[in-house]
This record gives structure tokens, sequence and C-alpha cells, in this order.
């Protein structure tokens, strides 16, 4: 029994102090600036180092001094590194391998109305933005139906507006973007309107998509007993900026900042 403990405790351990990244999970991913690594050359442990990639991109490693890794993916690092080794017959047939064990350089910022807002890491090279949003906590109950990414794409700003929702019901869809290091999806808060008057819980609501003023007049939780739907008045913001009145239908949708007023019924 207490050798079955110590084993599980040894792997126990082995699976909390394990890198974040294995190299053959990491293919794909490029490496950045502030990145922690590991390199090891097969029985060459002098050459065993671990250390961070500087803001230049750059590390300085045993005998070949300063070695240019940033930007570049795991397995072409750990090439230059194994070119260089070899050049300067420092060893013959160097077999190098780098560990990722932890990722700063690759981020991407998520802001606005998610659970979790701030810098997340890039964990691999095809990261979208479905992903990126599950990884911030996912959309708070305020924030709206579309996020906003903006970058740098061939050296061109870039800025995209995307259906949050599209993203997750269908398996491919097209406005899943994959994202690059240095990105910003911004989820902006979800659009409201205003009721009062002969309601019963008169407020700001959310603007679903396809609202109706009979939707609206059930989520403000139904007419008073004094309440008409026949008088019911409509103040919404005109092209030019001005409120204009409107005697509105149930069937007349509700647009972002309306402000519904139900009046009392004269009888």
């Amino acid at each position: 029994m207490k050798r079955i403990l110590v084993a599980l405790s040894l792997l126990v351990c082995a699976y909390v102090n394990a890198p974040v990244f294995a190299a053959d999970n990491s293919a794909e991913y490029r490496l950045g600036m502030g990145d922690s690594i590991r390199i090891v050359v097969f029985q060459n442990p002098d050459l065993t180092l671990e250390t961070r990639i500087s803001e230049t991109g750059t590390i300085t490693y045993p005998l070949i001094g300063s070695v240019q890794l940033g930007g570049q993916t795991v397995a072409a690092a750990e090439q230059h590194i194994a070119r260089g080794l070899k050049e300067g017959d420092f060893v013959q047939q160097p077999q190098v391998n780098i560990t990722v064990l932890q990722v700063r350089g690759n981020q991407v910022s998520v802001l606005g109305q998610v659970a979790r807002p701030g810098r997340l890491p890039l964990e691999t090279f095809t990261t979208r933005v479905s992903e990126v949003l599950a990884m911030a906590g996912g959309v708070t109950p305020t924030g709206g139906d579309t996020a906003i990414l903006a970058g740098v794409r061939d050296g061109k700003p870039f800025r995209k507006e995307i259906d949050i929702a599209g993203l997750y019901l269908s398996e491919q869809s097209p406005e899943d973007l994959v994202v690059a290091s240095g990105d910003t999806i911004y989820v902006h808060r979800a659009p409201v309107y205003y009721i009062y008057g002969e309601v019963q819980r008169p407020g700001s609501f959310r603007v679903e998509r396809g609202l109706t003023v009979r939707q609206a007049l059930a989520q403000g939780g139904g007419l008073t007993a004094r309440g008409t739907e026949n008088r019911l008045r409509l103040h919404r913001k005109g092209v030019e900026g001005k409120i204009e009145e409107i005697s509105p239908t149930l069937d007349t949708p509700i647009v972002a900042e309306d402000v519904l007023y139900v009046r009392e019924s004269l009888f």
C-alpha cells in the first residue's frame, strides 16, 4: 500500500510540474518575446538551458552566443540551434529539443463584456475567435450579440465585426477567424430599450433579435389594470438625431434606445 501511495505521489508531482506545452503539441506555435523555454541537446547535458526569450526575440546560448528565436516555430528554432552547434564544430550531430515552459509572447487581448477580460496566451498558431472567447469565460449576460476583432494583417490595420451566436450554431462558421498575436477582441454591452408607464415592471431591457412591441410589453410584465395597448407611444431617435414620436403596432420592431410608453386607459 505504501509503495502505491508513493507511486501516486510521484505521478501527481510529475503532472503539476509538467511544462505548459510538450514539443509535439507546439509544432505550430511560434515563439514570442517573454516565452520561457527549455533547450536540451541529446548526450550533451552541459548544453541544457532554461531561459526566457528577450524583448528583441533573442536568447544567449552556450558556445554560439546570441540566437534569434522570436517568431520561429519550435521545430525551426531547434534546427537553428542545431545548425549553430554543427557549424561551430561544437557538436558533430546535434539533436536539439525545445520545450515551451511558459507562454508570454504570443497573446491576444479580450475586452468588454466577457467573464474574464485580459490578455490570454495563444497556445497554437491556429487558435480561433470562438476558442479565445471560451478561454475568457464566455460573454456575460450584459454582452451584445457581436464581437469586434481588430489587429494587423499583412502590415495593414484589420477590423471585423463577428456574430457571436453564429460562431457556435454552425460547425465551420466563416466568421470564426484565426486570431494572431497582438489582436484585440472586444464585446460591447448589449443594446437596451426602455419601457415605462402602465406596465408591471418599467425599466430598461436588452434588445433581443427580432424583438417586437408585443414582446417588449411581455418583458415589462404586461400591462397594469389601467394600461391599454391602444394608446402606445414609441420615442425613437431619427436619422438626424432628433427624437421622433411613433404610434406603434404590436408588431413594430424595437431597436436600441427606443423608449416605449404605455398610457392609461380612458375607460
